[in-house]
């Protein structure tokens, strides 16, 4: 279970590094309403969340309220805090956000979940949470309760990988691709390993297959040391044209850079049963999980 509402906010004496802040500490929050928002760059569902976060932040940081992200990874490869920092900047985040790579803060807290919602009042106390998607309006009804003010909420609109799941449609689960959580329904060509939280590509060249109905389809991937490795994307053999996802062309084509979540399809028309196979033309890809939205 997590922290139940009604307790002090615990120490964030665990955090291993700090981002658009000097280390926060109970002098730092002292009078202010605090939410604490626990994320992960590669998370689908806080990226769905995030601009709602970020315009709460910008809209009553006046009025006394201090959002404060925690950065706890799911994956190794997300410890790495200059991808922390990309996805900071990406986003356009600028408010604090502590690095919790040793699970110090998340442990404190009791969470387990990403992205979890801890409303925190003036005194230090928490009186809410909530957790994953969804619940907005409430959300900021609760801010502004505990922040003492009225007024009209403020109006959000997600884009690219920020904009709402089309939940009607969607009807593919997360889907893991490594041994500790993997569930199978993937088909691979190629040379491939099987870590316990990721496929690599170990051949020259190699693809991942999968069947989904969603209409949008995401991969979190990575890659070993080198040069970014091309890919392309095909939807039932074919190219995506105006299905193409924010980080893939018409063609299907994309490059993978740096660890984080690709969106590599949102489809532009009706939603059905797709078979989607990214293609890797160069060894040291590697997958950890399918997100649809």
């Amino acid at each position: 279970m997590s922290i139940s509402a009604g307790v002090h906010m615990p120490s964030l004496d665990g955090a291993t590094g700090w981002l658009n802040t000097e280390p926060l500490g109970p002098a730092q929050l002292r009078g202010k309403v605090v939410l604490v928002n626990f994320w992960t760059l590669t998370c689908i569902n806080w990226l769905r969340q995030e601009p709602y976060v970020r315009a709460w932040s910008r809209a009553y940081r006046d009025e006394g309220l201090l959002v404060l992200g925690v950065h706890t990874p799911e994956f190794s490869f997300e410890h790495d805090l200059a991808l922390v920092r990309q996805a900071v900047d990406v986003r356009e985040i600028d408010y604090p956000v502590a690095q919790d790579n040793e699970y110090g803060i998340w442990t404190a807290f009791s969470n387990h979940y990403w992205p979890a919602l801890y409303f925190v009042d003036r005194d230090g106390v928490i009186r809410d949470e909530h957790f994953g998607e969804g619940r907005y309006e409430q959300s900021e009804h609760q801010l502004q309760g505990l922040l003492g003010i009225e007024r009209e909420l403020v109006s959000v609109e997600g884009v690219g990988p920020e904009a709402a799941a089309d939940w009607d449609n969607l009807r593919t689960p997360e889907t893991y691709l490594g041994d500790a959580r993997g569930s199978g329904g993937w088909s691979l060509e190629g040379d491939w390993s099987t870590g316990a939280e990721k496929l690599t590509l170990d051949g020259a060249s190699g693809s991942i297959a999968y069947r989904f109905h969603a209409r949008d389809a995401n991969l979190v991937m990575s890659r070993e040391a080198g040069e970014p490795i091309p890919f392309r994307v095909l939807i039932d053999g074919e190219p995506p044209g105006a299905s193409h996802g924010v980080d893939t062309d018409e063609d299907g084509n994309g490059v993978l850079a740096e660890g984080r979540m690709y969106q590599v399809v949102r489809q532009s028309g009706p939603i059905r049963d797709r078979t989607l196979q990214i293609a890797f033309s160069e060894p040291g890809a590697e997958a950890y999980c399918l997100t649809f939205g």
